[in-house]
């Protein structure tokens, strides 16, 4: 843990488990998918205890309020304790959601598809 008074945001916001990686929340913070106390901010913004962070996801907002300050990876157990989770609970997923599109098809024998081919075939199944 750290005693220091604040931390930057996107160390925090990964020792606290809420992105796997650091570059992720700061790409978060950069997209304005993460709020501290209502306001957009970056990733470099010094976080204090009190704080409430607010992170937009897929299908799913969540609300930390920061309860300890840590820049170092920590057991799971001790980044449970950074914060207090008032989230809502998750949504449940549609199971149909994973279901992939089908692979385009090719006639028999014509080869690779040709980088311009791959292109034209990703733009399709998009």
């Amino acid at each position: 843990m750290s005693d220091a008074e604040s931390v930057r945001l996107d160390r925090w916001l990964h020792v606290a488990r809420a992105f796997k990686t650091r570059s992720q929340a700061s790409r978060a913070c950069a997209l304005g998918r993460v709020r501290v106390n209502g306001a957009r901010v970056k990733a470099h913004r010094a976080l204090r205890i009190g704080d409430r962070v607010e992170i937009e996801l897929r299908d799913w907002k969540r609300l930390l309020v920061v309860r300890k300050l840590a820049d170092r990876p920590v057991p799971k157990a001790l980044a449970l304790e950074l914060y207090i989770d008032e989230s809502p609970p998750r949504p449940e997923r549609d199971p149909s959601h994973h279901a992939k599109t089908p692979a385009a098809r090719r006639d028999p024998g014509a080869g690779r598809p040709t980088k311009r081919d791959r292109r034209k075939i990703e733009r399709l199944t998009r």
